[in-house]
């Protein structure tokens, strides 16, 4: 028999970075019956084969069906080849074109290959949903679709919106709520993971279930995580794209993208605003991130070569330094008045504000040209893009490289204190 953990530390762990569990305690219920028998959840999470590639924002939920298998519940991957011939309407102010059978064969191929770099080969369950649906017959579409009205489909969103503005639903669209619904009854599901786009579907499931007489699933929908694309780049394009992200939006991929605690990631952060450099962080993360679909040892070089690009060969020897005065562009100068906070400025670093660093290092003509340059996407410190006002910066380097597009110097803080 199965041994698990004790139910609040599996739901401290299922709830990590998740949006809504519908219904929480139904889920508590059924971990506390799963731990009492010995008998995993059986959890699912589908994917239309409709691109060659899944993506980085697939492995949101990818991770959170690792996080169940972690704990020994059996996951699910739904490969939805025969959903994939209506193509998801979620979000789209427009018809999809539909694919071809082969177009999803192939695209399915490649997703079964990708799927095994997060999750165990062995220990999940890999399906097609073509296997009941062809099956179903017009019989039983028939059946199927009698248990909703058109009104109930037009509650869900894109559709609401798209019949206000009398642009066209096709009827082919009205089918894929119920479909995608039908797998968890196929499947017995007892918990379904989706992205918050897909709460009408997932709650599509919960009541089918239901209708077919079966104890009705627990949806749990995690965010959409802004930044993702393909995984199939190279690995060090994926470190790069992560070293780009902005300091508040790495804890996010901390949080959807690793298999790092909640406890683990708050002691991060607290080291993070007590001195610690956050691109140490950011390193480790996209190091992390590059394992996971091109192993440890591309990570590495991939980490080298991101630091050989941005912080060495691409500075020009002749490079002109800008000595600035601390006081001048610390984010909260107050910080100076006390000689404990002064010494730990000293030993590891402070945070700045980057408009005025910009304008005091001539790399703005004021404040104001800074803060569009920032929103520009165009400054980077040390080769890491800063997007936003305050930025930490160490001091165990003496000069940092500061660039605006193509322009850039080298920057010497002068560490003075306001205290006399």
């Amino acid at each position: 028999m199965p041994r698990f953990l004790p139910v609040d530390e599996q739901l401290a762990y299922i709830k990590k970075g998740s949006v809504e569990i519908i219904r929480e305690d139904e889920l508590r219920a059924r971990l506390e019956k799963s731990r009492a028998t010995g008998t995993p959840l059986r959890v699912k999470a589908g994917f239309d084969p409709t691109a060659p590639d899944l993506h980085v924002g697939h492995t949101v939920l990818i991770r959170k069906l690792k996080h169940f298998q972690d704990m020994g519940h059996t996951v699910i991957f739904l490969i939805g080849d025969g959903t994939g011939l209506i193509g998801d309407p979620t979000g789209r102010n427009a018809t999809r074109p539909p694919l071809t059978r082969e177009q999803l064969n192939a695209n399915a191929e490649t997703y079964k290959a990708q799927v095994f770099k997060i999750l165990d080969r062995d220990k999940t369950e890999v399906r097609f949903n073509s296997e009941w649906l062809d099956a179903l017959g017009f019989e039983g579409m028939i059946r199927l679709t009698a248990k909703f009205t058109v009104s109930q489909m037009l509650e869900r969103e894109d559709f609401h919106k798209r019949f206000q503005e009398e642009k066209p639903i096709s009827v082919h669209e009205l089918l894929y709520p119920m479909t995608q619904g039908y797998d968890s009854v196929a499947l017995k599901a007892d918990v379904e993971l989706g992205g918050t786009d897909q709460k009408f579907n997932l709650l599509v499931g919960r009541e089918l279930q239901r209708h077919f007489g079966q104890p009705s699933q627990i949806v749990l929908t995690m965010p959409l995580l802004e930044g993702t694309d393909g995984v199939q780049k190279m690995s060090k394009e994926i470190y790069g794209k992560v070293m780009s992200i902005s300091d508040q939006l790495m804890w996010r991929y901390y949080e959807l993208l690793t298999d790092a605690t909640t406890a683990q990631i708050a002691e991060m952060q607290q080291k993070a605003a007590s001195g610690t450099n956050p691109m140490q962080y950011k390193k480790e993360l996209a190091q992390r991130i590059v394992a996971d679909f091109h192993g440890t040892d591309a990570a590495k070089q991939a980490a080298e070569d991101w630091a050989r690009q941005f912080q060495k060969d691409e500075v020009p020897q002749d490079l002109e330094t800008v000595e600035i005065s601390l006081v001048d562009v610390l984010s909260a100068a107050s910080h100076l008045s006390s000689g404990d906070v002064l010494e730990e400025t000293l030993n590891h670093g402070s945070r700045v504000k980057v408009d005025k660093l910009l304008a005091k290092m001539g790399l703005a003509d004021s404040v104001t040209d800074a803060v569009r340059k920032i929103k520009q996407n165009a400054v980077r410190i040390d080769g890491e893009l800063k997007t936003e006002p305050v930025t930490f910066i160490s001091f165990h380097e003496p000069e940092h490289i500061v660039r605006v597009g193509k322009r850039m110097k080298k920057l010497k803080l002068r560490l003075v204190s306001q205290e006399k």
